[in-house]
């Protein structure tokens, strides 16, 4: 049987009617803004399902727009988020479209142009009370929630790599709760997403990433 937390049952604090429509809308916006490199200027938000149906009325838009400026949900500049990216000089825009019958009906797509000039798609879905799942980076299928602090890292995929991750993170004494490692096709890019117990000390990056050989990014999400 399932525990339930305090969390579940009384959901979040959060700016909206809807705790899966704005709350589990602004942490995807923030957590794609983050794998983006927190330096978005141009969006297009892809909406499935219900989020597709009701995203005006519910506040999903503006949830979404505010996650990728790096509201949390309880921010009440949630509610002037448009006005504030319009300031911000970040481009958005809104498209419902079926992205299958095997997603979730509160399913995102969000393609994020960057300052740099990079394209970075993350999809996702609010899977109720405000909580998330992020089931794709860049076409690559994944599954992390960001419920537990996180590493992600973006290498290529050669032996050594998951062991310099590794050991990278015992060497910070980083207790590991979940290990995945996803990749397309052997020798190309690959992504390893760490769930740990507790904080990740920012230090963990500049090892893995001090192997620029197999490593070609990583970053650390707390706070969803």
């Amino acid at each position: 049987m399932k525990d339930y937390s305090v969390f579940d049952v009384v959901g979040p604090n959060m700016i909206g009617p809807s705790s899966s429509h704005t709350a589990g809308a602004a942490r995807l916006g923030r957590m794609a803004a983050k794998i983006a490199g927190d330096n978005v200027k141009k969006v297009r938000f892809l909406l499935h399902g219900s989020f597709a149906e009701t995203y005006k009325g519910h506040g999903t838009d503006k949830a979404l727009v505010g996650g990728i400026l790096g509201f949390s949900p309880e921010d009440d500049r949630i509610k002037t988020s448009f006005d504030i990216a319009n300031e911000r000089g970040v481009e958005f825009e809104f498209i419902p479209i079926d992205l299958g019958d095997d997603k979730h009906p509160n399913t995102v797509k969000i393609v994020m142009n960057t300052e740099d000039g990079r394209t970075v798609e993350v999809m996702g879905a609010s899977i109720g009370g405000g909580n998330i799942k992020v089931t794709e980076i860049n076409g690559l299928e994944i599954e992390f929630t960001g419920a537990y602090p996180t590493l992600i890292v973006k290498q290529w995929d050669v032996p050594g790599a998951a062991a310099h991750i590794t050991n990278c993170v015992a060497k910070n004494n980083i207790n590991i709760a979940f290990m995945s490692i996803y990749r397309e096709q052997r020798g190309n890019e690959a992504f390893t997403i760490i769930e740990a117990d507790d904080h990740i000390d920012t230090n963990v990056i500049k090892d893995i990433k001090a192997n620029d050989k197999l490593i070609q990014d990583a970053f650390i999400i707390e706070g969803f």
